[in-house]
């Protein structure tokens, strides 16, 4: 046996605090009674595409009716009274016909019923469309009629290259006759980098000139009516030589097709419309000059930080490189300077060939108050007056008696040369002044002249003159692994100022220590004797010769 059911219609409303087009909702439901065990449901009906969750709100069960406990009882419903289940207030406005006849027949008297409330938004949401018709006087069929499928081409630029990162832009302007719209086509080039967008303007009606006391007139509209718009752009305002402005662009109109010559012609009378040439000259090259130079470092070094992000080292002459190594230069030089601790100074320039690079060293004299050693490393010395974009740097032509070498501000005068650096000079005569070749066989001949007298008087005076040669070559042949013999007779000149070719004997044997000369060796002591010039002067000349090829 199936036990009846009431049915009540009722509705409830809740807030839409996130909506500009509703502030409240009333939702419609059905709420249904059980008199098998007193339970109850609340079921809403299904609106299709509504986006609301609808269905069974409140699933059959016994529902509570205050906070004694107590449920609600079908006597406890009736039309027109408010029944709160879960926080929710609803109102039941109507019944149907067995719930009527039920509740009559048992002595309940029921309220009249009310009109069931409808949802504001979904009444809205019934009324048909609104359509804005513009009523117009033109006869737009003849007009689509007659210019169907004629439209006028325009070329036009937009220059924007007086605001940041602007350029100037080609676009094409097209004019429909049919209905006097207008768009705007950008033109593509290959590479360009930009999205490939063939719009810049929709097809549509471009307003020239809007109503002036349309204040609260939104400038930002889907659609203008003729009511808003005093003049519409027509064919009139495209002339080929003059610029347009379309929704805050400027476009300058430089050509046109044939078609819309011919008809600017037959229309307008006018016949010459010219081709304007638009295209800018290429801006002169920026010549790249080089900052400053810092003094540090070479000046093709440096440089080299303005050309690449990752400088590389300047390029090297390999060929040079190959044929002059290990080939070297050597002068002796003084410093010219006021201070009179620098006037016993020496140096020894050595210019190396294979990379035009100079280093200067100063040989240690003790008790100077002068720490000698390394007074310049390997670099390029820039001569004096020379511009800093084009330096012109001291070369092998450069360097010969009495010649004035400047190095950072320090002047030095060379005094002397390697037998070496004369044979280069002999042999690349081309590369030197006359000067500089006079200068350096004058001094080849004084320093050549105290020698040969020395060894006349040697030849009359001493009669041990055969002995000393018998020494010096029993001397050359056991000592002729000594690694210090090439630089004997330099170590000597040092000390040798005025080029006589004889030393003090304190210089003398201070020099062999240095060199690690074996003094102690019973032939060196020997030629030692024989060298004494007097008691305190020793002639270098005959003691170098012991130990040269």
């Amino acid at each position: 046996m199936s036990w009846p059911v009431l049915k009540f219609d009722a509705y409830f409303q809740e807030d839409v605090p996130m909506s500009t087009e509703e502030h409240y909702r009333v939702r419609q439901v059905n709420i249904y009674y059980y008199l098998e065990d007193d339970s109850m449901s609340v079921v809403e009906p299904v609106v299709e595409n509504s986006g609301i969750p609808q269905g069974k709100l409140v699933r059959r069960q016994r529902l509570a009716k205050n906070d004694r406990g107590d449920h609600y009882h079908w006597k406890d419903l009736n039309r027109g009274i408010n029944i709160t289940i879960y926080g929710k207030t609803f109102r039941i406005v109507e019944c149907d016909r067995f719930t009527q006849v039920f509740l009559e027949s048992q002595g309940i008297e029921l309220n009249p019923p009310e009109t069931m409330a409808l949802d504001p938004y979904t009444e809205l949401r019934k009324q048909p469309l609104r359509k804005y018709v513009t009523p117009s006087d033109f006869d737009q069929l003849k007009q689509f009629l007659a210019f169907d499928k004629q439209v006028l081409r325009f070329y036009a630029i937009w220059d924007d290259t007086d605001s940041m990162f602007g350029e100037c832009r080609n676009y094409i302007i097209h004019y429909y006759l049919m209905d006097d719209t207008i768009e705007i086509r950008e033109v593509h080039e290959q590479n360009d980098g930009r999205d490939p967008f063939p719009l810049l303007m929709n097809r549509q009606r471009m307003p020239k000139v809007l109503m002036k006391n349309s204040k609260t007139f939104p400038q930002c509209v889907l659609e203008i009516s003729d009511q808003e718009v005093l003049e519409w752009y027509t064919a009139k305002d495209f002339i080929v030589g003059k610029p347009v402005t379309i929704l805050g662009r400027t476009f300058f109109i430089y050509d046109c097709d044939p078609f819309t010559r011919k008809y600017y012609e037959e229309k307008f009378g006018i016949s010459d419309l010219p081709r304007i040439d638009v295209s800018k000259k290429e801006p002169p090259p920026v010549k790249q000059e080089l900052p400053p130079y810092n003094g540090f470092g070479l000046v093709e070094d440096s440089a080299q930080n303005c050309f690449a992000l990752i400088p590389k080292p300047p390029k090297k002459d390999i060929v040079k490189m190959l044929m002059n190594d290990n080939k070297v230069l050597r002068y002796l030089a003084s410093l010219e300077s006021p201070i009179p601790e620098d006037k016993g100074r020496r140096f020894v320039f050595s210019y190396f060939l294979a990379t035009d690079m100079i280093s200067i060293f100063e040989p240690p004299v003790r008790n100077s108050g002068i720490i000698g050693g390394k007074y310049l490393g390997r670099t390029k010395v820039v001569k004096p007056h020379s511009s800093v974009e084009n330096p012109i740097y001291y070369g092998p032509g450069d360097f010969f008696i009495g010649a004035v070498i400047e190095v950072f501000g320090h002047r030095f005068i060379i005094h002397d040369i390697d037998d070496y650096a004369l044979k280069y000079m002999e042999s690349n005569a081309a590369q030197y002044s006359p000067e500089a070749l006079s200068s350096t066989q004058n001094h080849i001949r004084k320093r050549e002249a105290p020698a040969s007298e020395l060894e006349n008087k040697q030849t009359e005076v001493d009669p041990g003159v055969q002995e000393l040669e018998a020494l010096i070559d029993t001397i050359q042949k056991q000592l002729k692994d000594l690694p210090c013999r090439d630089n004997i007779c330099e170590a000597f000149q040092v000390y040798d100022k005025e080029a006589s070719g004889y030393v003090d004997k304190e210089v003398f044997f201070k020099t062999c220590g240095s060199l690690n000369i074996p003094v102690d060796d019973s032939l060196i002591k020997e030629l030692i004797r024989m060298c004494r010039h007097g008691e305190d002067k020793i002639n270098y000349y005959n003691f170098v010769r012991a130990f040269s090829n």
